[in-house]
């Protein structure tokens, strides 16, 4: 029914017109709802909910996002029951952005993106941005990376188990210190490193790495991903 139709029934049933004036609005709205294929990127910052985990070497992907969202003026985060996690969408330079922070813990974080509903294998390589922490990475540094495998990395794991594939752009951001602490210690130690208290020096390191990440993302957003590759690794 169009806005005139509903116009018209003002006068005939003052009585219903709120109501067909709610039905219009509602079904403009669901009408104008993006689909995931909508959006050129699709970023989704992995990390676990929860204050205690908040300046954890482990969240380094999830503060990236948050931090490039905040400096970029896009629009605040909110809850996406769907996805399980929260989500804002908003353009950078005529480039539409999604991202996502899912509410899962880290090692469930493919439920959020099995719920993105991206069947298309050539969009997930094209759309699909994953910004995570990396024990092998020196504390501070990033690399940008595609089609590779998770190097253990559980969250990543559940995300090309959900997505089906792992050809997909990643933004590792560097938490060893040493580097390859992974290679050498026990997963008790690990789990320690990755979730426990980090140190003022390090804490300082892991800043700088979460920076550079969000400036990446900036410039994927502004140029693609094969000049960002060429500009930070």
């Amino acid at each position: 029914m169009s806005l005139y139709a509903i116009h018209n029934k003002k006068s005939r049933h003052p009585d219903t017109y709120m109501h067909y004036v709610h039905t219009y609005v509602r079904a403009r709205i669901i009408g104008n709802m993006k689909s995931s294929s909508s959006y050129s990127y699709i970023v989704i910052g992995l990390g676990n909910p929860g204050k205690e985990y908040e300046h954890t070497r482990h969240n380094a992907g999830r503060n990236a996002v948050l931090r490039f969202v905040k400096e970029n003026n896009l629009s605040p985060f909110e809850e996406n029951k769907k996805l399980r996690a929260l989500a804002s969408e908003d353009t950078i330079e005529k480039t539409k952005i999604w991202t996502v922070l899912p509410e899962t813990f880290m090692n469930k974080s493919g439920i959020t993106a099995k719920n993105l509903n991206i069947k298309n294998k050539k969009q997930i390589a094209e759309s699909v941005i994953v910004v995570h922490d990396d024990l092998d990475l020196p504390i501070g540094t990033i690399k940008i990376v595609k089609n590779r495998g998770s190097a253990g990395h559980k969250g990543v794991e559940s995300v090309m188990r959900a997505l089906g594939t792992r050809d997909f752009t990643r933004v590792r951001i560097g938490i060893a210190k040493p580097a390859h602490i992974k290679k050498s210690q026990s997963e008790e130690i690990v789990i320690k490193t990755v979730i426990g208290k980090i140190l003022p020096d390090d804490a300082n390191l892991l800043k700088k790495g979460i920076k550079r990440a969000a400036e990446a993302l900036r410039t994927i957003a502004e140029n693609g991903v094969d000049r960002a590759m060429n500009e930070w690794n």
